[in-house]
């Protein structure tokens, strides 16, 4: 099977937000979105550019356009936030972005009358209606197609520190998870979905996607769910390692850094050096403890299984990619980096909040609201 590879300008970028839709009395889940997009809908018909539907009825998708900056794509974004308030507000709901919903039941969540979600529901049943989760997609544009796979090899060894920075999925179903993103380990569940196969190889891949759509596991390449996967439809680099990110800074710092690893590496292989390419064992590993422990993770940093804490190997990393995010005109959103690791991420605030509130997770999800309305994180007293 032959995979077309479409043409795309060189580290452009887009950006993809799933919002969920909550209550603004009760900060339970809100199952409005078929209403939302009737009325955001262009009047000639068709879908909104700039706002999606999703999975579950409690959530909709901003999209950004192609772009240049990760800035004129957060302003995208932005546009279409700005579309979706008169709507909501009339019905009494709120935006809010996270891995996961503190406290709502998933077995009262309403699936999107669409037959692609029904076929989904249908073959993965139990663990596809957990699938109660929020996240971030960056695309990347990349000019030459045999580089895809070589800088999707070597983004792996940077899984673990993007996961940590936008972990945000501490609580499931009411309770604490002890983990910093139990959305990632819940996402892993469905078949296709998790940490993607190495491939070294585009004819590799094509082999893969011919097998899967033979024995009926795939009908389209979409369906393949991998955390970092090629997306040839758009020429790009898809990364969909992170959680739902609360707040628009923080989106765009995390975004920043996702796109300036993309172009870094390309120049690398433009330069003819090797790209770093982390054992599969190492990369699951790295997974499993920024999962769990978040910024306190010690991370594998190489095949020779060099180790350091997160946070340390990411300054050395800002300070390397000062130079690409000058081209990439993203210096002042790769510097929002250092506010996270100054305030820690989403997980922490949320901890924070539901302590200081007696465990309450209603608390927790107006903090959520409140970072939303913001554009930036709301330090909770500690």
């Amino acid at each position: 099977m032959r995979l077309p590879f479409a043409s795309s300008d060189r580290s452009t970028v887009g950006i993809e937000w799933e919002l969920a839709l909550v209550d603004a009395d009760s900060g339970d889940l809100r199952q409005v979105a078929e209403t939302v997009l009737e009325a955001v809908a262009p009047e000639g018909g068709g879908d909104h550019p700039l706002i999606r539907q999703e999975l579950l009825l409690n959530t909709v998708e901003v999209v950004s356009r192609v772009r240049r900056t990760v800035a004129e794509a957060g302003a995208d974004l932005q546009e279409a936030i700005d579309e979706l308030r008169p709507v909501l507000e009339p019905l009494r709901v709120e935006l809010m972005c996270a891995g996961t919903h503190p406290f709502a039941r998933w077995d009262n969540q309403q699936v999107t009358d669409k037959q692609r979600y029904a076929t989904l529901i249908d073959r993965t049943q139990w663990w596809g209606r957990q699938m109660l989760i929020y996240g971030v997609h960056v695309h990347v544009g990349i000019e030459d197609r045999d580089k895809v796979l070589p800088i999707a090899n070597a983004m792996l060894s940077y899984y673990g520190h993007l996961q940590a920075l936008s972990a945000s999925s501490p609580f499931w179903g009411g309770k604490d998870t002890g983990y910093a993103s139990n959305r990632a380990l819940m996402f892993q569940q469905l078949p296709t979905a998790g940490l993607p196969f190495h491939f070294e190889q585009w004819s590799e891949l094509e082999r893969y996607v011919q097998d899967l759509t033979t024995t009926g596991v795939i009908d389209i390449f979409d369906e393949i769910r991998w955390d970092l996967r090629p997306s040839p439809k758009f020429g790009t680099l898809e990364v969909r390692v992170c959680d739902g990110i609360p707040s628009m800074s923080e989106l765009l710092s995390i975004s920043a850094l996702t796109h300036c690893l993309v172009e870094h590496f390309s120049s690398e292989l433009d330069a003819g050096r090797t790209l770093p390419n982390l054992p599969p064992w190492f990369a699951q590993e790295n997974k499993w403890r920024s999962a769990r422990y978040g910024m306190d993770s010690w991370l594998i940093l190489d095949e020779h299984a060099e180790e350091d804490l997160v946070t340390a190997d990411l300054k050395r990393l800002l300070v390397r990619l000062e130079p690409v995010a000058e081209r990439l005109r993203c210096l002042d959103e790769l510097a929002g980096i250092d506010d996270i690791l100054r305030h820690g991420p989403s997980y922490q605030r949320q901890r924070r909040v539901a302590t200081a509130n007696d465990g309450r997770l209603d608390a927790v999800v107006g903090s959520l609201v409140q970072e939303m309305r913001a554009g930036h994180p709301v330090l909770p007293s500690t």
